[in-house]
């Protein structure tokens, strides 16, 4: 049960306006892999291209699972589902008219996730009890935590193999981002999940990463093969940490 991302050389971007220019990143089976940068640097144009949102201009998007490799820029973003990758948008992106249930219920429309439907769920109210409690009541009307614990929730409704996280932190109090990233790395270990996460919060980034990238204006400016790498790298020290030179 092996899975392998590749991207490489990706140029793309909305009409004249390009995003990113050739950039090139790995994630490899059962690794979390963090995409740090500050906003508007292209992280969340980078999942898109993934989840097939955003078409790239030039490069190849490459998912390989168990020796099969598909053209992720040639399919749809549901046909990319059904290969099981799964995305947790930044803002939640829920349907707030509809219950916690009826979210989580839309989450396992991949045929395969359909037959585990009760496992899921039962596993996500595990997870995620406030879930449970509230699981009749509107997404609407849900906190800021709670509605992002539905998010996490519903994307592990489809019974994913890779998990794309964009910003995560982003709208919550402290506390509840360490929570929140907290619970990503217990799904990873439950599940064996691959996950590629788009982060600006360095310091609960490398909480749960194994490696990372940093993008910058759309480009990969460093790749850090270990948490320790990005560390002592100027950029994080600078922009990150505030203890740079």
């Amino acid at each position: 049960m092996a899975l392998e991302l590749t991207i490489r050389n990706v140029d793309a971007g909305y009409g004249a306006v390009r995003a990113l220019h050739g950039v090139s990143i790995g994630v490899g089976n059962a690794e979390t892999v963090a995409l740090l940068g500050t906003n508007g640097n292209g992280k969340s144009t980078l999942l898109k291209c993934v989840m097939g949102i955003v078409r790239p201009t030039q490069g190849s998007v490459t998912l390989e699972i168990d020796g099969a490799r598909h053209d992720l820029t040639r399919l749809s973003t549901e046909e990319i589902v059904n290969l099981g990758v799964t995305m947790v948008p930044e803002g939640r992106r829920l349907f707030p008219r509809l219950t916690v249930e009826e979210n989580l219920l839309l989450g396992a429309f991949r045929p395969l996730a359909r037959a585990e439907i009760s496992r899921n769920a039962a596993y996500c109210y595990e997870i995620f009890p406030v879930l449970q409690e509230r699981k009749r009541q509107l997404a609407g009307s849900l906190s800021g935590g709670q509605q992002q614990m539905l998010a996490i929730a519903r994307a592990l409704m489809s019974s994913p193999r890779l998990l794309v996280v964009d910003e995560p932190s982003v709208g919550l109090a402290p506390i509840l981002v360490s929570h929140t990233i907290t619970k990503i790395r217990e799904l990873k270990e439950r599940y064996g999940l691959t996950v590629l996460m788009a982060e600006q919060n360095f310091h609960q980034a490398i909480r749960i990463a194994d490696r990372g990238y940093i993008i910058v204006h759309g480009e990969i400016v460093f790749e850090g093969k270990t948490v320790a790498e990005l560390e002592q790298n100027e950029l994080v020290k600078n922009y990150y940490l505030g203890t740079g030179t």
